[in-house]
């Protein structure tokens, strides 16, 4: 009987447990620019929830023009997601400075990442990392097959092949280019960053820029502006009045031949587009050594947690789960053109993933010309090409003025870093 009496109040002891973990099941926010996302997301949340059944992580993203500033006011209002995702460099570290960031520089499974991997969610000092590193992204172009076939032209690698080839398509009645100024970060990012490494001399140039060794009134830079200053002819007609969003819409509806932009693209574009997607690596100058080629490669994208989450330890699953060979993969198969950062061997399989990937045995690789210590000043250098890049591209500014106004505002307050 006393067995008997022992057992039923270990049943009911495991059964108040079961209800007690059954209860305690938390819910985790996941914020992110990326909007276009939510079911490769899903399906990767959906592997970290079946090892860990007792936490809901959901996949809440804003407007990437409205993410920054949305996550901020929710920050400073003690708020926001409790796994927040990272943008490289300051804007990031900003968060972090203001103690919003957690510390994860001891995190399990941080040996996974190089110091480049690591580099843009790193102090300057290099003493703490804040965000978890996951992917990096690739400019580039990319293109209709079916238009290219149609009009007899192949993907170009010169300058003057690419105008070429914008002219023939043109005259075959199609729009080449699908990239419009209404938002102004358009041509400043998907132009100028595509662009300016082949033409001003990549990772060399932008140390020389960071040194004050260089300028961006300098030949290279003022040839790359040149550059991009004619695609205006090709691009969507009233390109002034039509948003990133919408332009987004009309390259996989068919109605335009090429897209200026880069490998995070593609999920959205392969479940929209029922032609074949092709890409070509960003063009160069005219006698410029085929070998000697530059790749805008980005360290991108990371996450972290809300330093003030009611779920520190569940957020922390998530980061450690992050790290892990198991997601590595899955961010590959389900964010293709997003490449892990992570030091695992990881297959590829999209075919335009891998199209864009495999320059990398081409090219040697460089970042964002304004994202390391170019735009911490007012104005900064990021917010300078903004303010003008898409202005030259409408017709309204020149070359050698968008150059001379983003080298007179860093010359007033930007002083090289002292090692």
């Amino acid at each position: 009987m006393k067995k008997f009496v022992s057992l039923i109040a270990l049943m009911v002891l495991l059964l108040s447990v079961i209800g007690v973990h059954a209860q305690d099941k938390v819910t985790l926010i996941l914020g992110s620019w990326r909007t276009e996302d939510v079911d490769g997301y899903g399906k990767m949340i959906a592997l970290f929830e079946a090892s860990h059944p007792n936490v809901e992580v959901k996949f809440e993203p804003t407007l990437n023009t409205e993410y920054d500033a949305q996550l901020r006011t929710a920050l400073d209002g003690g708020a926001g997601p409790d796994l927040i995702t990272c943008r490289p460099f300051d804007r990031a570290l900003l968060l972090y400075q203001a103690g919003y960031l957690t510390d994860v520089t001891k995190l399990s499974g941080m040996e996974h990442y190089s110091d480049v991997a690591k580099s843009a969610w790193s102090t300057d000092d290099k003493s703490a990392t804040y965000c978890v590193p996951m992917g990096a992204v690739l400019h580039g172009f990319i293109y209709n097959k079916d238009i290219f076939d149609q009009v007899g032209v192949q993907p170009p690698r010169t300058e003057s092949e690419f105008f070429a080839v914008l002219d023939k398509i043109k005259a075959a009645g199609i729009t080449p280019l699908d990239i419009t100024t209404k938002d102004s970060w358009t041509t400043a990012t998907m132009g100028f960053d595509n662009l300016w490494p082949n033409f001003a001399g990549g990772e060399p140039e932008r140390q020389a820029i960071i040194a004050g060794k260089a300028k961006f009134t300098d030949k290279g830079f003022v040839d790359v502006l040149t550059s991009l200053s004619k695609w205006a002819p090709y691009m969507p007609a009233g390109h002034e009045s039509i948003g990133y969003a919408d332009a987004q819409q009309l390259f996989p509806l068919g109605q335009a031949a090429i897209y200026p932009s880069g490998s995070w693209e593609i999920p959205l574009f392969e479940s929209q587009a029922d032609f074949k997607l092709g890409a070509f690596r960003p063009y160069q100058p005219d006698g410029a050594d085929p070998k000697d080629c530059w790749l805008s490669d980005e360290v991108d994208i990371a996450i972290t947690a809300n330093a003030h989450s009611a779920h520190p330890d569940e957020a922390k699953a998530f980061l450690e789960w992050l790290t892990s060979q198991e997601f590595a993969q899955a961010f590959a198969d389900n964010q293709p053109g997003f490449f892990p950062l992570a030091d695992y061997k990881i297959d590829i399989k999209d075919p335009l993933a891998a199209e864009f990937v495999s320059w990398r045995q081409d090219c040697k690789s460089t970042i964002r010309i304004f994202d390391q210590f170019l735009s911490r000043g007012d104005p900064g250098g990021l917010q300078l090409a903004l303010d003008n890049v898409y202005l030259m591209v409408q017709g309204k500014e020149t070359p050698e003025d968008v150059a001379k106004k983003i080298q007179d505002g860093l010359d007033k307050w930007y002083k090289p870093p002292t090692s």
